[in-house]
């Protein structure tokens, strides 16, 4: 990175793992965004983002007291949290401010190994080879970030963390079938591995995080919630590494993947989402009923075990190169609190005390059959029968368990 590489006009494509298609062009004029289709694209008749960047020719632009003015949909592909910290803490080292970093820049950095399918040229991207890491070491690593230590290896943490999002430190690894080798995951994998991700403590978590989310995890699967693979890697300080395989590839292939904050512009650091629009939006992209009740199981999960940051990020959707859209597997699930300690995206306006008579009502208003909706609770609510087993079985601390049981929610 250099002062020389701030670029004012980005090429963006799709790369669904067989093909690239030339989407359209990004520039910068002022601290002015703007974005144009290709004609040759529109044809094509793919809406990457249908509700706020609909297939249309001409100029788009948009206010850029948010996302910095770029549509949700690019947005989508920049780390924010952790990610950013990285990317603004290795700027200062090379000179140069954060402030003078525009958002074509950091899209350039993000290059052709973001999550999902969208990829930007020219790739300033600082992606390395499969070579073997350490997990413990790069936990350290982390920790040296944030607590403001190290700069030595920024690059490396930048070239291991992708585009992902979320304050918690993370990097993208590939795993071997055995669970037993590690290497870099960010580029193109060696043959026998597969595309994970794992996450390391921040300073507010406790040494648990990992083992709670792991166990989370398991509640949700026990749910009937579409659920990626997890695995809870060993770790030599604390009870394991979360880790989760990407849903975003699928051996060659990569999905496009679109969160809720970026199709609806929904600022995920104002709450201002709730469940029915939630629903409502699954209805819309997917046309698919099932969709709409997997994103009402969620709801529940997230709503009976106090998940509580439960934010426009956490919520996507994936389209793949037809144009048919699916809601993602589920993703950080965990105990949580929100904004004040209520319910980041609300139930039928509820965010202080959502209930069952919440959800009854949600599933009345998004057309989800009652006998549907009561089937989906009682499947919810006796996996958490499980709780204090399995979080006795992988670490959590005794503290936890009894904390975390008294929020769940009973019959």
């Amino acid at each position: 990175m250099s002062a020389k590489n701030t670029v004012n006009e980005i090429k963006v494509s799709l790369d669904f793992g067989t093909k690239r298609i030339a989407v359209g062009r990004l520039a910068m004029r002022g601290r002015k965004v703007y974005f144009e289709y290709e004609r040759s694209f529109i044809e094509l008749n793919l809406e990457i983002s249908p509700i706020r960047l609909p297939l249309q020719p001409g100029l788009h632009s948009f206010d850029n007291t948010l996302f910095e003015g770029l549509p949700g949909v690019f947005n989508d592909s920049l780390p924010d949290g952790w990610g950013r910290l990285l990317f603004d803490r290795f700027a200062r080292t090379q000179g140069i401010l954060p402030t003078d970093i525009t958002p074509l820049d950091r899209l350039a950095h993000i290059g052709t190994h973001g999550l999902g399918a969208l990829i930007y040229e020219p790739d300033f991207d600082l992606a390395e080879q499969n070579e073997s890491i350490c997990l413990d070491k790069l936990s350290a690593e982390a920790q040296e970030v944030l607590d403001g230590e190290s700069s030595d290896v920024l690059k490396h943490l930048i070239a291991l963390n992708g585009s992902s999002a979320g304050a918690r430190p993370k990097a993208l690894i590939g795993v071997n079938e055995k669970r037993d080798h590690i290497i870099h995951g960010v580029s193109i994998l060696s043959e026998g591995y597969e595309p994970w991700m794992v996450k390391f403590s921040s300073t507010q978590d406790g040494i648990d995080a990992g083992a709670i989310e792991y166990v989370y995890a398991l509640l949700a699967k026990d749910a009937g919630i579409d659920m990626p693979d997890v695995h809870l890697f060993p770790a030599e300080k604390g009870h394991g590494y979360f880790a989760v395989k990407r849903f975003d590839r699928f051996g060659p292939k990569r999905y496009h993947m679109h969160t809720a904050c970026g199709l609806l512009h929904s600022d995920f650091r104002t709450p201002s989402l709730d469940y029915e629009e939630l629903l409502t939006l699954t209805g819309i992209l997917t046309r698919d009923v099932r969709e709409v009740e997997k994103a009402f199981r969620l709801a529940a999960f997230n709503v009976l075990t106090h998940n509580r940051d439960d934010h426009s990020k956490n919520f996507s959707f994936l389209m793949d190169e037809a144009g048919l859209w699916r809601l993602s597997p589920a993703y950080d699930l965990t105990f949580s609190s929100g904004p004040g300690g209520e319910q980041s995206t609300t139930v039928m306006g509820e965010g202080k005390n959502p209930n069952i008579e919440h959800l009854l009502k949600l599933a009345k208003e998004t057309n989800i059959k009652r006998q549907k909706a009561e089937g989906i609770l009682e499947e919810v609510l006796s996996c958490l029968e499980n709780w204090t087993e399995l979080s006795k079985r992988y670490g959590v601390s005794n503290a936890n368990i009894k904390l975390i049981q008294s929020k769940l929610k009973n019959r």
